[in-house]
């Protein structure tokens, strides 16, 4: 049985989703992994890994959850303060439990992953995507605009402007705001 993704936003890289899975609704603080919409801690930790690409790779189970959730906050540390060098130490600490190495293929050059862990594995690819995203455009990782809002995401707008994790949600409610003040001023 396939339960649907309860988050307001997916579809960001691995490494923002992760962070995506603490969301707001109705001003209460909602967690995949710690039964929102009714789901257990394990059945969450499925959900996001079918959602992410993930399910195929590893395995929903409690190992594998509780090396998520370290990943989660030293990915959420990083991003709220790229200067921390604690949250860097923490993000590090992620990492050393793979590597990729090289390899040589009938197409070429490849590469493949390796965990001391399989149960590392989700952690690690987490961690990795957001080295990429850094190595990448590091300008363009991104927490909503709106004050109320704890979603991030990836600007891939062409000049690199968006504000809001969704003009359906956030960013209609600031244009509705912005409209209301404007007419009760007059």
């Amino acid at each position: 049985m396939t339960v649907a993704d309860p988050r307001p936003l997916t579809g960001e890289p691995v490494s923002l989703d992760l962070l995506n899975t603490r969301w707001t609704a109705d001003g209460e603080p909602q967690d995949l992994f710690a039964g929102a919409a009714g789901l257990t801690r394990v059945q969450g930790l499925a959900v996001w890994l079918e959602s992410t690409g993930l399910a195929a790779r590893f395995r929903a189970d409690a190992a594998t959850l509780v090396h998520l959730l370290t990943a989660r906050e030293a990915l959420a540390r990083a991003v709220a303060d790229p200067a921390d060098e604690s949250a860097r130490t923490l993000v590090d600490a992620v990492l050393e439990h793979g590597r990729i190495r090289a390899t040589l293929t009938t197409e070429g050059p490849g590469e493949r992953t390796e965990f001391d862990d399989p149960t590392w594995g989700p952690a690690w690819t987490a961690a990795r995507d957001y080295l990429e995203l850094l190595a990448g455009a590091p300008g363009r990782i991104r927490k909503c605009a709106s004050g109320t809002c704890v979603l991030h995401f990836h600007d891939t707008s062409r000049n690199g402007t968006r504000r809001w994790c969704s003009m359906a949600a956030c960013g209609n409610r600031a244009k509705a705001s912005r409209h209301y003040a404007r007419t009760r001023e007059r």
